[in-house]
């Protein structure tokens, strides 16, 4: 009377004491006799030991025997309060005995071990979570029976779960191993979430959970798609069922609820049999041969009727003529899955091994006041050479089977789901895959290389662009000599010290200099000479005429236009007509004031180029009088030296060239008169 919670699977298992985790009771004894197959040895792992050691294990203690029966052997006689023991515990042969004696104490939660053939090396127990590893992925091997009522697990997939949860009921919760069965886990941490979501799924129970630092899932071949009841790949037509409910409301409405409702998460009544009894089902017929790997019920999501399946079988087959009843490998009875608990929630169970049939049909077995349900298929596609049918039929759902047929159905059943898929044709399109994908190496050398190549064809295509650009740029620049607008002045301020002056003897050239006074003349009445007096002043710089411009001119006419004495002034003319009149920067050591512009109106119509007169300019006609400014006024010369007044600029600390003549003097360029 001494045994507790006890799963003893073909590979692998599960024993604990009585009432364990708590104090287990006094005077209690329970042996467990484990056999593996011939051939195997049995290895055996304690998750937990609490023994009372005070009598030196005389009345309390776990003793481990080699072999059953009055032939085995002790192998080690154990107890202890909080024993440590890391070792694995290892048989000389394929049967073990395991026998646990409870004597009078007062404390000792007794133990709880698992146990699997010596070829598990990785062999962990139902207690073990993700918070006991340090890797961020892992792989274990979880042995049968580890859904447990004293453990607990938080959230769900495909969202992950929380750190605390038990790693193995947490497999068997996200259909990732059998807990018949057991089996190998792939297990990956990451970054915790806020909060965990619960849920019901191959009898195990997710709590709602609160924030953690870390979570795991589990890497699976990611054949967890929908098959087509929800989408509507599978037409109404391929969903038939033993019954249909048709019955008429109070406003005389005819209600029925066909098979073709059937679909989850479609609004609206579900499918219900006319008949509430074991012989009703839903049958769906897939098409072709699918990978079926679980399903997902629902009830009738109508509050107003409060109907759900609470169990269900499942059979397959390929021709809807021979049915098979799905049951686990090793296992002599039919497989019964736990359906809903009420008529709304989702709940999922998974085939482990996976079903290969065309052909599935849902067997209630237990409901609440009415059979009515809602499905979905989880698998995914399946394309390899048939292995050999058998024709030996399934036995009847309410029918007891002897020894030979249970062992044919399991022969089958194996035969049948240990066809590998590693050699499919394609690669079957899945939605709503319930676990985390294997990530390959391609994947993540690919998820290096396409940033990487990326970025330099990017930076390629830019480099081009820019070169394009600057080149068009250049072109358009190209033949002009005027400067930007925001350097003109500076660029000639840091340029003038490295331009030399004009040579006295250089080449005259016409030009016309814009003034207040000559304004009212035009353009043609005053031929204008340029007099190059010493070197100590500047040379006016030659407008006008662009055939008259020599190399040294400061500034290079816009191609395309032809100079002339009517080329506008911008500096100080108001007349139209006049034209540009631009003079050469000072030298370095040249005097400060710029060379003297005297006018001369006495009518002499013209001078040779050579000579050099007094006056820059001349002009013809008859004298008349000028108005004078405050600064400058204008001085007639004739042919005789007495009736000549001319009138200079003096520079700084020279005496002027007359000391009887007048002077006057011109205000210096640059300066508003």
């Amino acid at each position: 009377d001494g045994c507790g919670h006890t799963v003893l699977g073909p590979e692998s298992g599960t024993l604990a004491s009585i009432n364990y985790p708590q104090t287990s009771p006094n005077s209690t004894v329970c042996e467990w006799e484990i056999r593996v197959k011939p051939g195997q040895r049995v290895q055996l792992r304690f998750g937990d030991f609490d023994i009372d050691d005070s009598d030196s294990c005389h009345s309390s203690y776990l003793r481990v025997h080699n072999g059953i029966g009055p032939t085995r052997t002790e192998i080690g006689k154990y107890c202890g309060f909080g024993f440590q023991m890391d070792g694995l515990i290892k048989s000389r042969s394929n049967e073990v005995t395991v026998q646990f004696m409870s004597g009078t104490h007062t404390s000792g939660r007794g133990f709880l071990a698992s146990y699997s053939t010596t070829d598990k090396s990785d062999l962990i127990t139902c207690l073990e979570n993700a918070s006991h590893f340090s890797e961020p992925e892992f792989n274990k091997y979880c042995p049968a029976g580890c859904v447990i009522p004293f453990a607990e697990i938080s959230g769900t997939i495909p969202h992950g779960y929380r750190d605390s949860s038990s790693l193995c009921m947490a497999g068997v919760h996200a259909g990732v191993v059998s807990n018949t069965l057991g089996g190998q886990i792939n297990v990956v941490i990451s970054k915790g979430i806020p909060y965990y979501e619960g849920s019901l799924a191959n009898n195990v129970t997710s709590r709602v959970g609160p924030l953690s630092t870390s979570l795991f899932t589990f890497k699976t071949s990611g054949c967890y798609g929908t098959l087509g009841m929800e989408s509507g790949v599978i037409p109404d037509s391929q969903i038939t069922a033993s019954s249909i409910l048709e019955w008429s409301d109070q406003t005389g409405q005819v209600n029925i609820w066909k098979p073709e409702n059937a679909r989850l998460k479609r609004p609206g009544p579900p499918w219900a049999a006319f008949i509430s009894d074991e012989q009703q089902w839903l049958q769906i017929d897939l098409n072709k041969e699918k990978r079926i790997t679980g399903i997902i019920t629902t009830g009738s999501t109508l509050p107003e009727h409060y109907y759900y399946v609470s169990a269900y079988r499942i059979l397959y087959s390929d021709d809807a003529q021979k049915w098979m009843v799905y049951r686990e490998p090793g296992i002599d009875k039919d497989k019964i899955f736990q359906g809903n608990t009420e008529y709304y929630q989702e709940v999922r169970n998974n085939f482990i091994p996976p079903i290969i049939a065309r052909f599935v049909r849902i067997n209630p077995l237990k409901w609440h006041q009415k059979i009515a349900m809602k499905v979905e298929l989880l698998g995914c596609q399946f394309s390899i050479g048939r292995a050999p049918k058998f024709t030996m039929r399934p036995p009847p759902p309410n029918s007891n089977n002897d020894k030979n047929d249970a062992f044919s159905d399991d022969f089958m059943h194996s035969v049948r789901t240990s066809l590998e898929t590693d050699k499919t044709t394609f690669t079957p399109e899945i939605k709503n895959t319930t676990v985390t994908p294997s990530v390959t190496k391609d994947v993540a050398l690919a998820a290096v290389l396409v940033p990487v190549l990326v970025m330099v064809f990017t930076t390629l295509i830019l480099i081009l662009v820019c070169a394009w650009h600057w080149r068009n740029r250049k072109k358009k620049t190209e033949g002009t000599y005027d400067l930007p607008y925001w350097d003109r002045a500076g660029w000639w301020k840091g340029m003038k010290q490295f331009l030399p002056t004009k040579s006295a003897d250089h080449e005259e050239t016409p030009v016309r200099y814009s003034s207040s006074e000559t304004s009212r003349l035009r353009p043609r009445e005053v031929p204008a000479m340029l007099q190059t007096e010493s070197a100590e002043y500047a040379q006016p710089l030659v407008g006008g005429m662009v055939g008259a411009l020599h190399q040294r001119s400061t500034f290079k006419p816009e191609e395309g236009q032809e100079g002339s004495y009517a080329d506008r002034d911008p500096y100080s003319s108001p007349a139209p007509e006049l034209y540009h009149a631009y003079a050469e920067p000072l030298p370095i050591t040249a005097p400060e004031y710029a060379t003297p512009i005297v006018m001369d109106m006495c009518g002499h119509g013209s001078a040779p180029l050579g000579a050099a007169p007094v006056s820059t300019f001349k002009a013809a006609g008859a004298q008349g009088a000028l108005p004078a400014g405050p600064y400058d006024s204008l001085s007639c010369r004739t042919e005789s030296p007495a009736s000549a007044r001319a009138l200079y600029d003096t520079p700084k600390g020279q005496p002027g060239p007359g000391a009887a003549a007048e002077l006057l003097y011109q205000v210096p360029q640059g300066l508003p008169h």
